[in-house]
């Protein structure tokens, strides 16, 4: 089905199918039934009084046909008279005369030629086939007896070249005499294989000459496979044309490389055997052409190779493999077949993208070297490269792809391009050995132009289609309005074409599914040039590492370079350069202070600056405003980490960033994260502060947390009188009470256990007044459970000096007291529990 139609005549077309579809399924149903009804029709006997005669069974079905069972047979009888004929001719020859011999030979191979001419008078086909193939055998033994008896004195070699090719010729000419015959022809076509290269060996020619013979004679089963109509015949040739073809050009391959002037013409011959054939021949087109570029490409790039240094030898092949990549467009305007086309230009790229492989040492060495740090920051020695030294040709092959993808409009080749301009670059320091002053100065040069194409890809952009809009492709004509006059719902089914819902004039086309835009090629070139940017930002800060002025002037630099995409670009380059520039700041901090001679802490309180300044331009820049603030906190946190050892700094550093959130909690949009962020921090910095004096009362931690929940439980419940008094005031209460109650059990002096009582009452006393469950509960469990702990050691001496039956009586009468008024004490605690429950 044609899919390149619009989609109302394609839906057109998919009713009228279904209709005669359907047509056609109820002819054969019906004609299935009248079938079956024929066939298992119960048989009645004349006359009323006899009953149904049952249906006769059906018969099972054989496990074989009579024909595969006739095959059968006959190919197990030719396979035992081959093997008697073989046996007779190696075991039995000596023991006959001169004339016995030549009566049995010719009477016997002249009975199995001629038997199929009489076979197939009769129709007997699959007898006749097999004594054919009977008497193909007995003329390859006619050939080997000879040998033995008259031409014992030959060369063996030369006698199977000559027997090969005078049997190849008789087979050829029975299989054409018996054309019903299927074997002779394609075993004429087999031995036909033979001739050339076993004349070469008898003759004694090398691997050249062999292989020559090899072309020669797989250029002869091309032309077979070309010219011939039998199925079998150009099926054999093919697979014959594969073997010796492939033993020909690996054969003139290895000679490029060790004899190129004599592999070379073997090559280029093959390949326009190769060409031929896919010219001619459309369904291996692809796979031929292929073949014959790499063969070309073998034998031009092996005589470049024996006139080049060795540095250029990969070049040349690079050079070789792009002029026939080029074929691609070259072609079309030469009217080159596209399967021709696809496989020069898919051989051509191939052997391309190895000569890039071997290009990308020095790249990988380029970026990584910076990275790969073997000296200390500062130090003035420089890293060398991780991978060794690197030919000086390689930036050559980088820039001849770089310039031939670019010359390509198309998408994915501008990418290939700007990549490979990338690797360029950064490749160059290291094939050519420059010092480290200019590898330092490439490394920002290219940050900035890749990072300028991110803002700008125009320039880039020329020449490419547009998004959708394929090479050669026409736009689609526009559907006719809905008020044109007989205009119809696009996608409509006309009638008459046997629609079920043709007559339907409410009938509404489907929505088309929705298909995600295609990607602007601006917006993709940007994207691959911002990370090569990236990339070389990050080798550049850790080059200029060796040396301090370096290490300024380098930051500096790419601080400017990403605030300026954070300024002119979109999207998520913007974001991610806006964070950039704030890790880039971050580290003039730290350089800074390591100049200075600044100690941990003090750079610690230093790096602060960062977070402020975040803090400040999230207040201007809102596009990026959230990135950048937590970029900021997050060297805030390193800030913490760097003073972490020094609690007064510590407690200095919490305090500050606490400042810096309450000024941020200014802004409406950040008021409620960042006012509780910049508590937080306060009340840590009080902690650290009081841990630092060595202060170990807990009120003084738990305190400040205390007073501001309550306040803050109070106004909201002010706001929202529903509001829980759980969560009002319970986390305030619990951080003072809690805390407060586990030192009194452990505190042996009397103080703590008073205050902490008289609290605990108030709190009750207040739970109570005004109906708070957090309230009471918390404070009459803290208050019994501090009474409990003062009365613990008088209790225990008031038991101490009472007799032991009497503890046991005061429980006896205990339970007794609760069994009386068991349902009076449910109905109270009852009651309790609903009390309770009113309370907030």
């Amino acid at each position: 089905m044609d899919n390149s139609l619009p989609p109302a005549d394609e839906l057109v077309l998919v009713d009228r199918e279904l209709a005669q579809l359907e047509v056609r399924r109820n002819q054969l149903l019906t004609r299935r039934a009248w079938l079956v009804q024929v066939l298992y029709q119960p048989v009645r006997p004349v006359g009323p009084s006899w009953p149904a005669a049952p249906v006769a069974p059906v018969a099972p079905v054989a496990d074989s046909t009579p024909r595969s069972a006739q095959n059968v047979l006959l190919t197990l009888g030719g396979t035992l008279l081959t093997i008697a004929a073989v046996a007779f001719t190696l075991v039995s020859w000596g023991s006959m005369g001169i004339g016995g011999r030549a009566a049995v030979l010719c009477a016997v191979t002249g009975a199995a030629l001629a038997a199929p001419v009489a076979l197939l008078r009769r129709g007997l086909g699959s007898t006749a086939e097999s004594v054919a193939v009977l008497g193909l055998v007995l003329t390859v033994l006619d050939a080997y007896a000879l040998h033995r008896v008259a031409l014992a004195d030959t060369d063996g070699l030369g006698y199977a070249a000559v027997a090969s090719a005078v049997l190849a010729g008789a087979w050829a000419a029975y299989g054409t005499a018996l054309s019903r015959l299927r074997v002779p022809l394609p075993a004429a076509v087999v031995a036909a294989q033979l001739p050339l290269p076993l004349g070469v060996l008898a003759a004694g020619g090398g691997p050249t000459a062999f292989a020559w013979a090899a072309l020669v004679t797989a250029a002869a089963d091309g032309a077979a496979v070309l010219w011939t109509r039998p199925l079998p015949v150009r099926v054999t040739a093919g697979v014959g044309a594969a073997v010796l073809g492939g033993w020909a050009l690996l054969t003139g391959g290895w000679l490029s490389l060790s004899s190129p002037w004599s592999g070379a013409p073997l090559l280029l011959a093959g390949a326009a055997v190769c060409l031929y054939v896919a010219w001619r021949t459309p369904a291996v087109a692809v796979a031929a052409s292929v073949v014959a570029g790499l063969a070309a490409l073998a034998a031009v790039g092996g005589l470049l190779r024996s006139v080049l240094p060795g540095d250029w030898e990969v070049p040349g092949y690079v050079l070789c493999a792009l002029v026939l990549a080029s074929v691609w467009r070259a072609g079309a305007g030469a009217r080159l077949p596209r399967g021709v086309r696809a496989g020069l230009a898919g051989a051509g790229a191939s052997v391309a993208a190895l000569g890039l492989t071997w290009a990308l040492p020095p790249v990988v060495a380029g970026a990584l070297a910076p990275l790969a740090r073997t000296t200390d920051v500062w130090s003035g020695e420089h890293a060398g490269p991780v991978l060794g030294p690197h030919p000086a040709t390689a930036v050559l092959v980088l820039a001849v792809a770089a310039a031939a993808l670019a010359s390509v409009p198309r998408l994915w080749a501008r990418c290939g391009a700007l990549v490979l301009g990338w690797a360029l670059l950064t490749a160059l320091p290291v094939s050519l050995g420059l010092p480290y002053a200019a590898t330092l100065a490439l490394q920002v040069l290219t940050t900035a132009a890749a990072l300028w194409i991110a803002v700008r890809p125009a320039p880039l952009t020329r020449g490419l289609p547009r998004p959708g809009v394929s090479e050669g492709a026409e736009p689609t004509p526009e559907p006719a309005p809905e008020s044109a006059p007989g205009a119809k719902a696009a996608g409509a089914p006309a009638a008459g074409f046997g629609a079920p819902w043709s007559g339907w004039s409410g009938w509404t086309p489907p929505k088309p599914r929705p298909q995600a835009p295609a990607a602007e090629p601006g917006t993709v070139l940007g994207r691959v040039a911002y990370a090569g940017g990236l990339l070389s930002a990050a080798g550049a800060v850790a080059l200029a590492l060796d040396v301090r002025e370096a290490t300024f002037v380098v930051l500096g630099v790419v601080l400017g370079l990403l605030a300026g995409v954070a300024v002119l670009g979109t999207g998520a380059r913007r974001v991610a350069s806006a964070c950039g520039a704030v890790l880039a700041a971050t580290g003039l901090v730290l350089a800074g202070a390591a100049a200075g001679g600044l100690e941990g802490h003090w750079a610690g309180v230093v790096l602060l600056l960062v977070p402020a300044a975040t803090a400040v331009v999230g207040a201007k820049a809102r596009p990026v405003a959230l990135p950048v603030e937590i970029t900021g906190a997050a060297v805030g946190l390193c800030a913490l980490g760097l003073t972490a050892s020094r609690p007064a700094f510590l407690a200095l550093v919490l305090a500050l960033g606490g400042v810096i959130a309450a000024a941020t909690a200014v802004r409406p949009e950040r008021r409620r994260f960042a006012s509780w962020v910049a508590a937080g921090l306060f009340l840590l910095a009080a902690w650290v502060r009081l841990g630092a004096w060595g202060v170990t009362t807990p009120e003084a931690y738990t305190l400040p947390v205390t007073v501001p929940a309550l306040v803050v439980g109070f106004l909201r419940r002010r706001r929202d009188p529903e509001a829980s008094s759980w969560a009002a005031y319970g986390p305030g209460l619990a951080a003072t009470l809690l805390p407060s109650l586990g030192a009194a059990w452990t505190d042996p002096e009397w103080v703590r256990p008073l205050v902490l009582g008289v609290a605990a009452l108030v709190v009750t006393l207040l739970g109570a007044r005004f109906r708070l469950q957090a309230l009471l509960l918390l404070g009459g469990t803290v208050l019994a459970l501090d009474g409990l702990h003062e009365l613990a050691p008088y209790v225990v001496q008031v038991v101490g000096a009472l007799p032991r039956w009497l503890p046991p009586a005061l429980a006896g009468l205990l339970l007794l007291a609760v069994g009386a008024t068991y349902e009076q004490r449910l109905r109270d605690a009852r009651r309790l529990r609903e009390r309770l429950a009113r309370m907030r």
